[in-house]
């Protein structure tokens, strides 16, 4: 690439502090460059990933003929995916596909409109700023971003562009969730005092891909555009292919699964990100050389910068060696909990009429209410297949990009899920308290920021 990638990262981080400021009050995109209902919207693919192929693809195709959309091209720096993207689509589309071997040549295409990013996680935010600078939308997987300096960056570069950002936290597009996040806030539920966040799986291979390591090789892919702005480091397929394992090219299970669930403590609730977080795990199960934690448990504070006597306490854990893959968030507030694997709102574990009475206080009686009775189901695999939050998710992005209205997950919630990360990630490798400044926009950890 002509440019240097991380100049151009640090240039774009620039005041970067100061678009932060404006989350709260978001305004609205410019309704100039609404598309008509007849002018085909013509879709790119950054990264031809399992992610892509099986979850994104399925959703799109439930809805790119009535919406009027078009997969036209696939870039990838690897030889070997870009070739098999363009024949997958091209089976998919019923035409020709072009094959970029980067995304230069991608963004050089005359008519492309939008793209899909879902490649490796600490590329997210970094492929969000070319997209936009390109002048097209995107749909962004989550993490966000894994470090400060590519989260401002790549927000500053959104909110300056005219562009349709979608964070790929598919729970926004749930109708279980909108009416979990209905009810919390419209404060039926009462003060939140505590958030346990779940998610355990027991898979072997997970984030594994042996057999196309064993395929990889330096000759076939352009590994300098692949590492972007991190440190220099030798050819290593298992970084390229299983990055979800190594440290910095991903946090693993914050990144990953953490991103998802916490998402929904900032949109419930409104607060933008935790005061502090402690973490302890590390590698019990599976000893195969990876660096990032198979076992994890995060505590976190939320609550007012100005008030430390007011917040509640959220618990994360995740485990790779154990569980069945159906992650559980559940709420508590004084009067009940909100529990969102059972998709119901019930004063179990609530303060009584009785024991308020005793103590002279007001009671807080929940309910039993169903949230919903159609609830998308959480599907935890990375390949959801055509499940009802993803499929909800991408046909909000593609109705957005013709109504240029503001999606589901703008990228404010992309910046906020960072943040919460980013901090997990610092107690994780400084073991630490992390905290988050909010004049500096920078994780702490140590009395030092946090960066690799």
């Amino acid at each position: 690439m002509s440019i240097n990638r991380r100049k151009f990262i640090q240039q774009s981080a620039k005041a970067g502090i100061a678009i932060y400021a404006g989350i709260n009050g978001f305004s609205a995109k410019s309704y100039a460059n609404i598309r008509g209902a007849n002018d085909r919207v013509r879709v790119g693919v950054v990264g031809f990933s399992d992610r892509h192929k099986n979850s994104h693809i399925p959703a799109f195709m439930d809805h790119y003929k009535e919406l009027n959309f078009d997969i036209v091209a696939v870039s990838d720096i690897w030889k070997l995916r870009r070739e098999a993207g363009q024949e997958f689509l091209k089976s998919k589309m019923g035409h020709d596909i072009t094959a970029c071997r980067n995304n230069d040549e991608l963004y050089a295409l005359k008519d492309l409109d939008a793209v899909f990013i879902s490649t490796a996680d600490f590329q997210h935010a970094l492929h969000c700023i070319e997209a936009v600078k390109n002048k097209k939308d995107a749909y962004v997987e989550k993490p966000f971003a894994e470090t400060m300096e590519d989260a401002r960056a790549a927000l500053k570069a959104v909110k300056a562009s005219q562009q349709i950002v979608q964070i790929g936290s598919q729970r926004r597009s749930g109708a279980n969730y909108k009416a979990a996040a209905d009810f919390i806030q419209q404060g039926k539920f009462g003060a939140i005092t505590m958030v346990e966040l779940n998610w355990n799986v027991n898979q072997p291979g997970r984030w594994r891909r042996p057999e196309l390591v064993a395929q990889c090789k330096e000759e076939d892919l352009d590994w300098k555009r692949y590492l972007m702005n991190r440190p220099a480091d030798k050819f290593d397929p298992r970084k390229y292919l299983e990055y979800r394992l190594f440290w910095p090219y991903s946090s693993g299970l914050p990144g990953q699964w953490m991103s998802h669930q916490i998402d929904t403590v900032h949109w419930f609730s409104g607060i933008q990100h935790p005061r502090s977080v402690v973490a302890n795990g590390g590698i019990y199960q599976w000893k195969d050389g990876r660096k990032n934690w198979d076992t994890i448990t995060a505590v976190f504070d939320y609550g007012p910068e100005n008030d430390a006597d007011n917040g509640f306490q959220v618990i994360f854990s995740s485990r790779m060696n154990n569980g069945d893959e159906s992650p559980s968030e559940i709420y508590y507030s004084n009067g009940g909990e909100l529990n969102l694997i059972t998709n119901k709102v019930s004063p179990k574990g609530g303060l009584t009429k009785k024991m308020a009475d005793a103590m002279h206080m007001q009671p807080n009686l929940l309910p039993e209410l169903d949230l919903t009775a159609s609830a998308d189901k959480v599907i935890a695999s990375a390949n959801t297949g055509n499940d009802p939050l993803t499929s909800n998710h991408v046909r909000n992005w593609m109705e957005c990009i013709r109504s240029r209205k503001q999606p589901n997950a703008p990228v404010e919630a992309g910046y906020m899920h960072s943040i919460a990360c980013i901090m997990t990630n610092a107690a994780v490798h400084t073991g630490q308290k992390a905290t988050f400044d909010p004049k500096t926009q920078e994780v702490m950890a140590g009395g030092k920021v946090f960066k690799y």
